[in-house]
């Protein structure tokens, strides 16, 4: 049973951190609006390719789970 409440907690755990995560994201202005990120605006579409922010996340994860892992 100490199996299962140990896996709540770190469902609850992700819940929550990924609510913050959601929440701070939308206070930084820059993000999503880098350099290399693609916009491409037509009459009546406008497609948003975020190249760069992906890549940008992507690496502060990477370093994030390596710090975890230790």
């Amino acid at each position: 049973m100490s199996e299962m409440g140990k896996f709540l907690i770190l469902i609850g755990a992700m819940i929550v951190f990924v609510g913050v995560a959601l929440t701070l994201i939308g206070k930084v202005p820059w993000l999503g609006r880098l350099p290399g990120d693609l916009l491409i605006k037509r009459k009546e579409i406008v497609i948003y390719i975020p190249i760069v922010t992906c890549v940008l996340l992507s690496i502060l994860l990477s370093i994030l789970l390596v710090f975890l892992k230790r």
